[in-house]
Formats: C-alpha cells, sequence, structure tokens
C-alpha cells in the first residue's frame, strides 16, 4: 500500500513539474491575394516594446548614454569649481602672479582634457550603439526571412512612422505573432549576434 501511495506521489510531482510555460502562437492567419500571393506587415516600434531582446539592448545603451552624461556632467562642475574657487582667491589679493598664471594653465589643461574625453567617450559610445542596432537589425531580417519560409509568406513589411505606407489592410498585420517568433528563437538571434560582432571586429 505504501509503494502505491508514493508512486501516485511521484507521478503527481511530475505532472505538475513536467509543465511548460505555454508558447505564444506564432503562426499568422494572411489573406491570400490573387494568384497565390501572401502579404504581411509588422509594426515596426512594437519591436522596441515587446521584442525581450531588443528591450534588453535598448535598456543596457541607455544605461551607458546615462553614465556617461553623469561623468560627463562630474567634471565639467569639478572644473568650474576649480576656477571659481581660485578666481575668487585671485579677486581678494590670495594669490601672486606666477600662481595665477600657473593655475590658468592648469584650468586650461583640464579644459583640454574635458573636451577630449567628450569626444573620445562620446565617440566610442555612438559607434557602440549604431554597430548594436545594425547587427541586430540584420538578425532581425534574417529571422523575418525564415518567418516567412515557415509560413509562405511572399512579402513582409515594416509599418513604421515615416514610412511609405499610408495604409495597409489590418488583416495583414502579423506583429503579435512575429514578436512572439522572435522572442521564442531568442537565444539564436543572440548567437548570430555574437558571431556577427566578431566579425565587424576582424574588418
Amino acid at each position: 500500500m505504501k509503494l502505491i501511495t508514493f508512486t501516485a506521489l511521484a507521478l503527481i510531482i511530475l505532472s505538475c513539474g513536467g509543465k511548460e510555460k505555454e508558447l505564444e502562437n506564432t503562426t499568422p492567419n494572411v489573406p491570400i491575394i490573387k494568384n497565390g500571393l501572401k502579404i504581411a506587415f509588422y509594426v515596426q516600434d512594437s519591436l522596441k516594446t515587446s521584442f525581450d531582446y531588443y528591450r534588453e539592448m535598448d535598456s543596457t545603451t541607455k544605461a551607458k548614454q546615462t553614465k556617461f552624461q553623469a561623468q560627463l556632467e562630474q567634471k565639467q562642475k569639478a572644473l568650474q569649481d576649480y576656477v571659481t574657487r581660485n578666481e575668487e582667491k585671485a579677486k581678494t589679493g590670495q594669490l601672486s602672479a606666477f600662481e595665477i598664471q600657473t593655475i590658468q594653465q592648469e584650468a586650461q589643461r583640464r579644459e583640454q582634457a574635458l573636451y577630449q574625453f567628450q569626444q573620445v567617450e562620446g565617440t566610442s559610445l555612438e559607434e557602440g550603439t549604431v554597430e548594436i542596432l545594425d547587427v541586430l537589425t540584420k538578425r532581425i531580417e534574417a529571422a523575418g526571412k525564415k518567418y516567412c519560409e515557415k509560413h509562405g509568406i511572399d512579402v513582409l513589411l515594416i509599418h513604421g512612422p515615416g514610412g511609405q505606407i499610408n495604409f495597409i489592410n489590418p488583416a495583414m498585420d502579423v506583429t503579435k505573432q512575429f514578436v512572439a517568433y522572435l522572442n521564442q528563437h531568442q537565444a539564436e538571434i543572440e548567437a548570430d549576434l555574437g558571431s556577427e560582432k566578431k566579425k565587424s571586429k576582424k574588418k
């Protein structure tokens, strides 16, 4: 009797623990137009809000930008404080002519260092952001090709602000399904992104 009870309990635990998270449906329901042509579209802005990896990359990029801005403001304040503090000393006659000249040279050195930091770090951050977005865009395009091949879609359009599409039948909207497909294949996209970055660095 104890054996039967233990076995039954084990089966219950396995059945509960073995349940996987139900995957969102990625199959589109696109109407077929003349000559069997299937045209679909997805809303570009939805990738920014619903594609998990895109949001992660965007969050990381914004964090780097915020850190750079904070460092820049800190350096600017330090320079301004240095100049203001010594100007007050000069006005009250606490500094000799030689000391004033030395302070001016130091202020110029710090100003040049600040400018160099702004140029080098700012350019590096901007180039890194552009590179990430460029590689990510290519991976999304590659995933879009696979998605179309899987579901027999002939044309997949990108709908977004400033685009060339004024109106398109909402029945052709596969945004929800395509974003779900991207999320389910995120690991594959991340792996492809890694290989793309290595290629770009070698160039």
